[in-house]
């Protein structure tokens, strides 16, 4: 008995480690969702702030560039609708000239006929032709038997103004020139100051006051005299002090072309980033990363 009572002593350690490598195996074998682990899959949300931020900004930058291509072509089409007005036979200005409908013939070559008021002349600056810095000099037309008018009647060096030269033309004078609107100022440009004859920018308005306004039969119309010599005429005349006029082109400025393509490489940008957020999205799905529950 007492052999038989120590066998089973000796066999029970064989029988208890045969159970726990069975149990090792079954552990090591299980199904994976039966092991008990601290890590958890991160499930990101694919619809967040971010993702919406990053989203829109391809869309709203191809309709930037889509705006810009329309407003492109309403330019191009106003350039030329204005060349075609600019090759039409010049207008012969009526005594009292129609304030209302000038909107409609900006560009367009007029012809006048007076002389004039030296002493209401008013100069542009700072200016600059080709390199070289000057005024431009403005005058009031003085019409017979019609109102007066403002003339721009060209650039002066600014070695040249206190020559006066510019101011020497006493009789009746007949000039070519468009039709012009007050100029757009930006943030930067100073305020016209009349009263120490600082001209920084074309107000109609201010100018045919100054002038002398409805007292003296002045119009708030404003004409850029033409020039239509050559380079070495010109020369000449700017060193002797003599205003030479603007050539007969529209300068019209034209940006919206750069716009187009800053817009649209800004949207093709955007969306190729967005594409590469979605792809990293994709193929971190179901990633496993420590997070302690």
């Amino acid at each position: 008995m007492l052999s038989s009572i120590s066998l089973g002593i000796f066999r029970r350690p064989s029988s208890i480690s045969r159970q726990i490598k069975q149990l090792g195996f079954r552990f090591l074998h299980s199904e994976r969702s039966e092991v008990p682990s601290i890590y958890k899959a991160r499930q990101e949300p694919w619809i967040n702030p971010t993702m919406l931020l990053i989203g829109f900004v391809p869309v709203f930058t191809f309709g930037l560039g889509t705006w810009q291509l329309k407003r492109l072509k309403w330019k191009i089409d106003l350039i030329d609708e204005l060349e075609e007005k600019l090759q039409l036979q010049p207008l012969v200005l009526p005594n009292k000239i129609n304030l209302a409908v000038i909107p409609e013939f900006i560009f367009r070559k007029v012809a006048l006929r007076g002389k004039w008021d030296h002493k209401h002349t008013m100069l542009l600056s700072p200016r600059v032709r080709e390199g070289v810095h000057g005024v431009h000099v403005v005058t009031p037309l003085v019409r017979e038997n019609g109102s007066t008018v403002l003339v721009d009647r060209g650039f002066v060096s600014n070695d040249m103004v206190s020559s006066g030269n510019y101011m020497q033309e006493d009789n009746e004078v007949e000039i070519l020139g468009m039709l012009r609107t007050s100029q757009a100022r930006n943030r930067f440009t100073p305020d016209n100051d009349p009263g120490k004859g600082k001209w920084y920018w074309t107000d109609v308005d201010g100018m045919a006051q100054y002038a002398g306004g409805d007292l003296a039969s002045v119009q708030p119309v404003f004409i850029e005299q033409i020039f239509e010599g050559h380079a070495g005429e010109a020369s000449t005349k700017i060193s002797k002090g003599i205003p030479v006029g603007r050539p007969p082109t529209i300068d019209l400025r034209n940006s919206h072309l750069s716009y187009v393509i800053t817009w649209y490489a800004l949207s093709g940008l955007t969306a190729f980033m967005f594409a590469r957020v979605l792809v990293n999205k994709k193929r971190s799905t179901g990633r496993k990363l420590p997070r302690f529950s």
